[in-house]
């Protein structure tokens, strides 16, 4: 059975897409960018603040599903820029605990949405 995840603590979706599906007991999440929920402005001034926007973004949504990121197996992220990997990473990583982190891909693209730096998706397991 499919459930809709949907919270105010996360942007609203700017397209037809929901922020996150709950199928029995994995949820899926849409790719996640830097707005910030309660004011709707991007925060790309440095990409160690977009990043904790991006991931309070997917918290967020974690939440609102009744989990946390110790039930996230699997993760994509996408970077316009792969000389800011080791920055995205450092944050990325600080919200998990290294000895039980998801399986990951990191893809450097040409472009993302509202032309932003990072993106970042999951999976998790209830």
């Amino acid at each position: 059975m499919k459930k809709i995840i949907e919270t105010k603590n996360a942007p609203a979706p700017i397209g037809p897409y929901s922020q996150a599906i709950l199928v029995n007991n994995t949820l899926y999440s849409s790719g996640q960018i830097a707005i910030n929920p309660v004011n709707g402005n991007l925060i790309i001034e440095n990409i160690e603040d977009e990043t904790t926007q991006v991931m309070q973004n997917i918290k967020a949504i974690l939440a609102a599903a009744e989990m946390n990121f110790e039930q996230v197996i699997k993760t994509t992220i996408f970077i316009s820029n792969m000389d800011d990997f080791a920055k995205i990473n450092n944050i990325y990583g600080s919200y998990f605990d290294e000895n039980n982190a998801p399986a990951r891909e990191t893809v450097q693209v040409a472009k993302l949405p509202k032309n932003v730096n990072v993106e970042i998706s999951i999976i998790a397991i209830k």
